[in-house]
C-alpha cells in the first residue's frame, strides 16, 4: 500500500468542555474514518493560546492544516468570541471552523455563518452527518484515506 498523503497531516483542534461530549465526538470522527490526530482542549482560554500562540499574532499556526471543532457554550468565553477572533486573524482565517453545539436556534446559526463558520453541526453528532460535512468541505481527501473505487 503506497498511499502519500499530504506533506503534513490536518490536525483537529477540538475546543469541548464537556467530556462526555467530546469522547462521543472523538468516538463519531474515528467511526467516519478519520484518524487524525486531536488536540482537545477544554476551555476557550488554552484552545485561543494555541491558536494564536506565544505573540498572539497567530503567525505560528500560519499555513498549518488545522481544522477547528468549536463548541460555542465553554466555561470562559463563548465559542462565538472564538469564531471572531480567528476568522478576522490573517493567519487564522483560512482554517475551516466546524461548530459543534447543542445550539440550535436559527438566528445563532446564521450569526456562526456570517462570522465564518464552515459547517454548523448540532449535538449530539452524528457520525455519518459529521462524515458528509467534512466531505463538503473539501477536506475529505486530505484528511481521510479512502479506498479507491473499483
Amino acid at each position: 500500500m503506497n498511499s502519500k498523503m499530504a506533506e503534513l497531516p490536518v490536525e483537529i483542534v477540538m475546543v469541548e468542555d464537556d467530556e462526555g461530549h467530546a469522547r462521543l465526538i472523538e468516538k463519531n470522527i474515528r467511526r467516519a474514518g478519520v484518524n487524525n490526530k486531536i488536540l482537545p482542549f477544554t476551555n476557550g482560554t488554552d484552545a485561543v493560546n494555541f491558536l494564536f500562540g506565544v505573540d498572539g499574532t497567530g503567525a505560528s499556526n500560519k499555513g498549518k492544516p488545522l481544522l477547528i471543532l468549536l463548541d460555542l457554550n465553554l466555561p470562559d468565553m463563548t465559542g462565538v468570541d472564538i469564531l471572531k477572533r480567528v476568522k478576522s486573524n490573517e493567519h487564522l482565517k483560512r482554517i475551516p471552523v466546524v461548530v459543534l453545539t447543542t445550539t440550535d436556534d436559527a438566528v445563532e446559526i446564521q450569526r456562526c455563518y456570517d462570522l465564518g463558520c464552515n459547517v454548523y453541526i448540532t449535538k449530539p453528532v452524528n457520525y455519518e452527518n459529521f462524515a458528509h460535512s467534512i466531505r463538503q468541505l473539501g477536506l475529505f481527501f486530505s484528511v481521510i484515506q479512502v479506498p479507491a473505487p473499483d
